[in-house]
């Protein structure tokens, strides 16, 4: 991973990090910068191909409406669907986008997307159907609006990983349902800020109480069984792979603690 500034020789524990650590560490982060970049020049081809505000503003609508429904499709059955770990072609890449995180939960290090799934993603979502909408400035206006959106979810999960109490009820609520598809049973709540898709295919639950405890909350499916039977992400954690407890946060090898982390 590309490292600096403040993710240089940094470990970062959302459950030890304030909200001002945060900011930076989000801001500094590579994706980031990249995401903001990607944005900034999407927008600047809407405005260089501007042909009217309707189609953008349509495809603005479109992206922002479609995006809570994508991520849930992909959330649901392929990132807790039970056969990328199968191949030793997609193992690895499993591992780094979704195994991780619900193995390391508060680990800002793999909480971010992977650039090399996300863009594309967004692209492919976005950027067809925009510019049947309005061609190539709706095309670009809407592939910027899946980045923004992008952003603010990936934002949004950090700040539900954070050993806080958000100050707006929106917040808390999302938090407290996340946290549930992290810590109870991780078959529901697959939306990050917005669970109208939750509701919709009845995954959704308000409070703990409302499923059973899950045994795989925290391998998601990787049981000890599947990792005997498919041993390529097993390998690659090192031995680290858990079923009952989240992996304890950890360095990377070669890393320093953060000061500001460890407060």
């Amino acid at each position: 991973m590309v490292r600096w500034g403040f993710w240089k020789n940094r470990t970062h524990n959302l459950a030890r990090m304030s909200m001002g650590d945060l900011v930076v560490a989000f801001f500094s982060y590579y994706a980031v910068l990249v995401y903001l970049g990607f944005a900034g020049a999407s927008l600047w081809l809407a405005i260089r191909w501007f042909e009217g505000w309707v189609p953008l503003i349509a495809a603005g609508a479109f992206a922002a409406l479609v995006y809570p429904f994508a991520w849930y499709v992909l959330h649901r059955w392929v990132l807790h669907g039970q056969y990328l770990y199968r191949s030793p072609l997609t193992a690895k890449v499993w591992k780094r986008i979704h195994f991780d995180h619900h193995q390391d939960p508060h680990n800002l290090v793999v909480l971010f997307g992977a650039l090399y799934t996300t863009i594309p993603t967004i692209a492919l979502v976005t950027i067809p159907i925009g510019y049947l909408i309005g061609g190539k400035s709706a095309a670009a206006l809407a592939f910027a609006m899946g980045i923004v959106t992008t952003l603010f979810y990936e934002f949004c999960h950090c700040v539900q990983h954070l050993n806080t109490t958000p100050k707006s009820a929106f917040m808390r609520q999302i938090k407290k349902r996340h946290l549930a598809h992290h810590f109870h049973n991780e078959q529901g709540n697959f939306g990050i800020t917005n669970f109208l898709w939750d509701r919709v295919f009845g995954t959704h639950y308000a409070e703990p109480k409302l499923r059973p405890k899950s045994a795989t909350v925290f391998n998601i499916g990787y049981t000890e069984e599947m990792a005997q039977r498919y041993p390529w992400v097993a390998a690659l954690s090192d031995g680290t792979r858990g079923d009952s407890n989240p992996r304890r946060f950890r360095t990377d090898e070669g890393d320093a603690p953060s000061p500001r982390a460890g407060r």
